[in-house]
């Protein structure tokens, strides 16, 4: 990067990992630096709640307000009706406009957490704009700014078309919505930038051109990575499956041993992204090794508990997991197996560890315990029975459970 950012927020979230690529980073940068600017995100009501995958926009909607900007959160509620094809290889399944609704009203309560609606910040629905459009009117006013050879040619669309998969004309339909809406937000709100997943480039950048074809008004894109953990996994999964927000769909204890379980090697990098610790002590804790690098995951774990959930409740869940790890649960002393190097070697399967711990009575018993999702790893849902274990997965103990009740210690000796 040539241009180096004057403005709090882009020297912000440059420091901490969250820019792709912007339209023109230094006209936006010279536009914060005279005052408030208004950014918007928008955000597709397809479930009751928001997940993992999500977090990382919402926390630099989140650095946005802070520096002093005015954030819109925008819900889909029209565009919902249609689904974004982008990066899928089928068709959404239409909801209604009642499980929209609840969806809309079960995401509200995590933009809570994050967002100060009373300190420049607005939620709003774009039902409230596409619902009573005019077909027709439409199509002469919006849909004569639109090239179907150009929107033909962006990769989301693309990369269906090339595998041969089905693109409904309903669909096809949404990038133009898409760009309505920023249209729209600049003309109601005077919004000049919209934010989101790189996946959301081509969307964002149609909804540039609209507006300054309409109105020749200047405004701007700005991308955030597609983050995947360093093992190659997308951000916000796990073998148990989605990550969610809302306490109700995913209890706080178990999105706080979500992050404790987080890679060595990504923690760092995560603490700079969903926590508001300072970029040097970031850096400080994500180079920690050995056991050390367990104490700074338990800091991103309560970080970014407390930032949804509260800080009793982050508090809460450490100490259940302290208990869980030291104690059965129930006061009584876990049963521990413990291994020597020369057990170990090069690794030891999961399944012989469940075995010789008296989780199970045979490798068979143990395999089948995994078949039926029945087997857990430091909490995380085992699901491949050939998953091995050496030493470097055994720094610290590791717990292994059998239901919900069962469990033991796995620690390697000197």
């Amino acid at each position: 990067m040539t241009y180096q950012p004057k403005s709090e927020f882009l020297r912000t979230i440059i420091a901490r990992g969250f820019l792709a690529d912007c339209t023109d980073l230094q006209s936006l940068d010279e536009d914060l630096l005279k005052g408030s600017v208004t950014a918007y995100i928008g955000y597709d009501a397809t479930a009751q709640s928001l997940h993992v995958g999500h977090l990382l926009n919402i926390m630099l909607l989140r650095w946005w307000q802070k520096t002093g900007n005015e954030a819109i959160t925008l819900m889909g509620g029209g565009t919902t009706k249609v689904g974004d094809p982008s990066f899928r290889s089928d068709e959404r399944p239409l909801l209604g406009p009642e499980q929209i609704d609840a969806n809309i009203a079960g995401m509200q309560r995590v933009f809570d957490r994050y967002l100060d609606y009373s300190e420049g910040a607005i939620m709003l629905n774009n039902a409230e704009w596409l619902d009573g459009l005019n077909y027709l009117d439409f199509l002469r006013d919006i849909g004569r700014h639109f090239s179907v050879n150009r929107m033909l040619s962006f990769e989301s669309v693309k990369s269906r078309l090339d595998r041969e998969q089905s693109l409904s004309f309903l669909e096809f339909n949404y990038m133009i919505l898409q760009a309505y809406d920023f249209l729209e937000l600049n003309r109601r709100h005077g919004c000049t930038l919209q934010m989101g997943g790189s996946d959301q480039w081509g969307n964002i950048v149609n909804g540039i051109d609209l507006t300054r074809r309409v109105l020749d008004r200047e405004i701007y894109g700005l991308t955030t990575p597609l983050l995947t953990t360093s093992d190659g996994r997308k951000m916000g999964k796990s073998q148990g499956g989605a990550i969610w927000l809302n306490g109700d769909m995913l209890s706080p204890y178990e999105f706080w041993q979500f992050w404790r379980n987080t890679t060595d090697a990504d923690v760092g990098r995560f603490l700079k992204l969903y926590t508001e610790l300072p970029v040097d002590e970031c850096d400080r804790l994500g180079a920690l090794e050995g056991s050390e690098i367990n104490a700074a995951k338990i800091i991103l774990a309560n970080e970014v508990t407390a930032l949804l959930h509260g800080t009793e409740a982050a508090a809460a869940a450490e100490t259940t997991a302290r208990e869980v790890f030291e104690k059965g649960g129930a006061g009584d002393d876990l049963p521990t197996l413990t291994l020597t190097p020369a057990d170990l070697g090069d690794g030891i399967s999961v399944v012989q560890l469940i075995t010789r711990s008296g989780l199970a009575k045979s490798g068979k018993e143990a395999k089948r315990l995994i078949a039926e999702n029945g087997a857990r790893l430091n909490d995380e849902p085992l699901t491949d029975a050939g998953t091995m274990i050496d030493a470097t997965a055994l720094a610290e103990p590791i717990k292994l459970s059998a239901g919900k009740k069962r469990h033991a210690l796995v620690v390697l000796s000197d």
